[in-house]
């Protein structure tokens, strides 16, 4: 009888994790995901038949629990990430040592692939600790294990997403609906186009090393995407540019209160564009056709329409 082949993901209990999670239990592997907490991963258990999908309670910034997730391992998926430092887990802990952590293990334990998800940005020379802490994560994964493939997408889309919902959400209790980094440009990609291009990489083989960004059919500012999930769910409120002064004022208060929903690096961060760059790898060149949100984001923000 034939082993299976066994594929760890770690973080795979987030937005993309799930999706990513589905289609390589789809393809037959057992699917070993890592987290931090055990009883998210455990939930996804239905994802998969009887026994496929495994539970592990495991933390980037602690090596030994890492150990059983890569021992034995076909391929790794390292989907962990942050947008605001909390405590030990800072830019540097989770997005540099973490990740090469994972890399060197996965090397050491013959894992024959490994995909490594950074971010579009992702620079040492980014203005954000957040894109300057992706690149240096890059470089790290690399160094440990140069087979691996990298992949940058731009901002996540799909029915459980905190980016068109965010925005619905607002537009249904506030009297305005406030917009910051509004003339940045963005290219949002579908949830379930990462994944499947995620599987495909898994799948095929031969990008040992290559760098790949993920991004939408369509570039569009962050107050014209506003603007549309209004028009999408029949709402009208005036659309406030909040200015960079009262912004970043905001969020010298909101990133000391829990949750962290606005933090001056991530003000940073939308002060540059988040678009693929010209040349570069894309869902393309995997066989895929991206899909718009015009196409998929109406059905699941029905729920915020006015009755």
């Amino acid at each position: 009888m034939a082993t299976r082949k066994v594929a760890a993901i770690v973080g795979g209990t987030g937005f993309l994790g799930r999706h990513v999670v589905r289609r390589l239990a789809e393809d037959g592997y057992v699917v070993r995901v890592a987290a931090r907490r055990a009883d998210r991963a455990a939930s996804l258990r239905p994802l998969g038949d009887v026994g496929q999908i495994v539970p592990l309670r495991a933390s980037i910034l602690e090596e030994e629990s890492l150990i059983p997730v890569v021992e034995g391992a076909h391929v790794i998926v390292n989907l962990v990430g942050i947008l605001a430092e909390r405590g030990r887990a800072t830019f540097q802990a989770v997005h540099v040592e973490g990740a090469g952590r994972i890399a060197r293990l996965a090397a050491s334990a013959g894992v024959e692939r490994m995909v490594h998800v950074s971010a579009i940005g992702a620079s040492p020379d980014s203005p954000s600790a957040y894109g300057r802490s992706k690149a240096a994560g890059e470089v790290a994964v690399l160094r440990n294990m140069p087979e691996a493939t990298i992949v940058r997408p731009s901002i996540l889309f799909g029915a459980e997403d905190r980016f068109t919902n965010l925005f619905a959400t607002l537009a249904r209790y506030s009297p305005i609906l406030p917009v910051y980094g509004a003339a940045t440009r963005i290219q949002p990609v579908y949830v379930c186009d990462v994944a499947e291009g995620i599987r495909r990489i898994l799948a095929t083989g031969g990008h040992a090393g290559e760098i790949y960004e993920f991004g939408g059919p369509a570039v569009w500012t962050m107050e014209g995407i506003a603007r549309w999930v209004m028009a999408t769910i029949g709402r009208r409120r005036p659309v406030f540019r909040v200015p960079d002064l009262l912004a970043r004022w905001q969020a010298m208060w909101l990133e000391h209160l829990p949750g962290r929903l606005l933090t001056r690096d991530q003000l940073a961060m939308l002060s540059v564009d988040n678009v693929i760059a010209e040349g570069t790898r894309g869902l393309s060149l995997l066989g895929i056709e991206a899909l718009p949100v015009e196409l998929i984001a109406p059905s699941y923000l029905q729920r915020y329409k006015a009755i």
